[in-house]
């Protein structure tokens, strides 16, 4: 598999040229110049929210769901979940926002054709249509495996239908297709296709354990980890997962800039949130105690 050339990302006053509901979600259209035709699939736009006067500093990070190269145009979808999120879904058709896009590191894709499942929680799902059409258009085939905890929470079934028959839908409580979580039906839809690489996005527990599905059944796992960034360009080192290297060492990788796409059998999912003491220059970030002159 090869990894696409990182792009530049640029920095704009982006108009808003739509904002609505889907579901409950909300689709925002940005018209964003040169940018979009450096977008692909896994990379994400940091967003400005609140103008000048706003005490909100910090961006906010976006999956970036379709790019139109043509028309110029980013679309992201995003919930609701706090301050940041609701400032912008109360922005109006017209308004502005500052947008640096394309960022991170997206999904790689195949010299040849590929048969792959695209796996997602969510609407961590917004990124993987775009991929699909890419895999398709290189001859392959795709199959999709999407969950949620309840039906409202699904995003994009109708887009998977369309591209593919192999669609498998979950739902925790059982509102809509099989109960359960997507890794019950993982395997089967490896089976299926005959599939020898996966690639999701979604929860962190999630990732891990369809991770581990994927290496079981020979494929290879790529995943766009969801962590909080608070920079997006790798200033702050808000982000850093522990990831193996090709030569065997742990280190601290930026989700926003090495990712949000990694290798999902080189991140110690076990070690998130904490300094493993095998970590190169682990002993240099611990805190040095000192006893109190007497």
């Amino acid at each position: 598999m090869s990894r696409q050339p990182r792009p530049t990302p640029a920095q704009s006053s982006a108009e808003i040229l739509a904002l609505e509901p889907v579901g409950a979600y909300h689709r925002l259209v940005l018209h964003a110049g040169e940018a979009a035709a450096r977008v692909s699939p896994g990379h994400f736009a940091a967003l400005a929210i609140g103008g000048r006067d706003s005490s909100m500093l910090l961006r906010r990070a976006f999956s970036i769901h379709r790019a139109d190269p043509d028309a110029g145009t980013i679309e992201v979808v995003f919930a609701v979940h706090g301050r940041g999120t609701r400032a912008l879904a109360a922005h109006h058709v017209g308004d502005r926002v500052d947008l640096i896009a394309p960022l991170g590191t997206p999904f790689p894709l195949s010299d040849g054709p590929a048969s792959a499942v695209l796996v997602a929680g969510g609407y961590g799902s917004a990124p993987l249509f775009g991929l699909a059409e890419q895999i398709l258009d290189r001859g392959g085939r795709v199959g999709f495996v999407l969950g949620a905890a309840t039906a409202g929470k699904l995003f994009g079934v109708g887009l998977a239908r369309a591209l593919t028959p192999h669609v498998a839908v979950t739902t925790d409580d059982g509102s809509y297709g099989a109960e359960g979580r997507v890794t019950g039906q993982l395997p089967g839809m490896i089976r299926e296709l005959g599939a020898t690489e996966v690639h999701s996005c979604g929860p962190m527990p999630m990732l891990r354990a369809v991770t581990e599905i994927a290496t079981a059944h020979g494929a290879t796992s790529h995943t766009a980890v969801e962590e909080a960034m608070a920079c997006g360009i790798g200033i702050c080192m808000t982000c850093v997962l522990p990831v193996e290297g090709e030569d065997g060492v742990t280190r601290f990788l930026r989700s926003c800039t090495s990712g949000p796409v990694f290798d999902g059998t080189k991140v110690r999912w076990a070690d998130t949130g904490t300094l493993p003491p095998d970590l190169e220059g682990a002993d240099a970030m611990r805190p040095q105690h000192q006893e109190c002159a007497r």
